[in-house]
């Protein structure tokens, strides 16, 4: 089974550029819907531990933990401390089962790929990648994002041209859906060719 990776900066189109895959039938393990899930699962007691007053009606509220960590940028150490390991253990079990399954090729979607050493854990790397224009329009447009918060996301996040250089593969989504799409069905393409 291939494990590829797939990473982008914020707002380079690696959400849209993950559902191609999935249309294309490859299961995709998604790291930031799963740290979603776990803030109403097994992470809400630990997390809250730390950041009491991000717990709201039983689950951990991402907007109040968002704006702590903005404030405080230096704890992102302490919370990625108990979330790592639990998204690792989501991981794990997601490629367990599509091993069992048969499954050739999978994806998993890991924003901080690079950040975290997580290319150590897959064969190949995919990054989604856009100009800086495009980038900045596409996360300013979005709701309860300002140009503060734009910036303390990128200072955490390897250069997009740092990421491209150790690539296998880039998909660029500044040419439109059918472009990018056309570039993931090459990318699926090549490595099932290697594969055979």
């Amino acid at each position: 089974m291939i494990v590829l990776g797939l990473t982008g900066s914020i707002g380079t189109g690696k959400s849209t550029t993950a559902g191609m895959f999935r249309d294309l039938g490859v299961p995709v393990h998604d790291a930031d819907a799963t740290v979603h899930d776990l803030y109403r699962k097994e992470a809400v007691a630990p997390v809250a531990a730390l950041f009491p007053e991000a717990l709201r009606g039983g689950v951990i509220d991402r907007k109040v933990l968002s704006a702590i960590l903005a404030q405080a940028p230096e704890r992102f150490r302490e919370l990625e401390a108990v979330i790592h390991p639990l998204v690792r253990a989501r991981e794990t079990a997601f490629l367990e089962t599509e091993r069992e399954k048969g499954s050739t090729l999978v994806v998993l979607d890991i924003p901080l790929l690079y950040e975290t050493g997580g290319e150590k854990r897959v064969d190949k790397v995919v990054v989604v990648t856009c100009d800086a224009q495009t980038q900045r329009r596409r996360v300013l447009s979005r709701p309860d994002m300002t140009e503060e918060k734009f910036t303390l996301i990128l200072s955490r996040q390897m250069p997009d041209a740092e990421k491209r250089a150790r690539a296998d593969f880039i998909v660029h989504t500044d040419a439109g859906l059918e472009a990018a799409r056309k570039q993931v069905e090459e990318v699926i393409e090549t490595l099932r060719e290697e594969r055979d």
